[in-house]
């Protein structure tokens, strides 16, 4: 059974090597959704070194195990390339679930979206392989954009897009929200720096188990 879940990366109040770990986070995450077949929908707020946040709307059977391997804590340990005499080395980012709502201050609807199709990839068997189904939405007014391969057809997937889009516009709010001015004191507060969920280390983010 496919199923949503969204979840926000952010630097909290942290200097810019928590930026930086928070891209190479984002990365890392993306890449095991590959690798479990979950599809990405991210809305990133780009920094000079990296980014402040990001939300990503995890879509498919496997997302609740995905997030369950990544809400919490997450520290990187490496010397700090911007700073490179700076004594600190362990940068923390974290990552949590949004409950987001359906319905949002920005409606998408399909007159606002503009369509294009691929060559769909990935799990679908045969028919998905040799067909151009796969369909890519881009919201305009919010810069939004997600790629969909999951239905049997371009009219299907067209649906699905606008959808999607609008959960990840819903994410995108409730994200800005969580990270205005009055709340950015207990968003601060959430980066635990003790007790990370998963260690990563040196320049290639290399996970460490030890």
């Amino acid at each position: 059974m496919s199923r949503q879940i969204s979840v926000m990366v952010t630097s909290g109040n942290g200097p810019a090597e928590c930026q930086l770990a928070a891209q190479h986070v984002v990365t890392r995450l993306q890449s095991e959704a590959e690798q479990m077949g979950v599809e990405v929908d991210i809305s990133d707020s780009p920094s000079k070194h990296g980014i402040l946040s990001a939300v990503l709307v995890l879509n498919g059977a496997l997302a609740a195990t995905l997030a369950r391997q990544w809400i919490g804590t997450i520290r990187w340990r490496h010397q700090s390339p911007m700073r490179p005499h700076h004594k600190r080395a362990n940068w923390f980012v974290a990552v949590f679930e949004l409950e987001v709502a359906r319905a949002g201050a920005v409606q998408i609807t399909p007159e606002d979206v503009r369509f294009s199709t691929l060559r769909a990839g990935g799990p679908g068997g045969q028919h998905q392989n040799t067909t151009d189904s796969a369909v890519r939405a881009h919201h305009s007014a919010s810069g939004l954009s997600v790629v969909v391969r999951d239905g049997r057809s371009q009219h299907q997937n067209r649906k699905l897009a606008l959808e999607r889009l609008q959960i990840l516009a819903n994410a995108r709010a409730q994200a800005d929200l969580a990270d205005s001015k009055s709340a950015q004191n207990q968003l601060h507060h959430r980066v635990q720096r003790g007790n990370p969920l998963r260690c990563f280390k040196g320049p290639t983010f290399k996970e460490d188990k030890s």
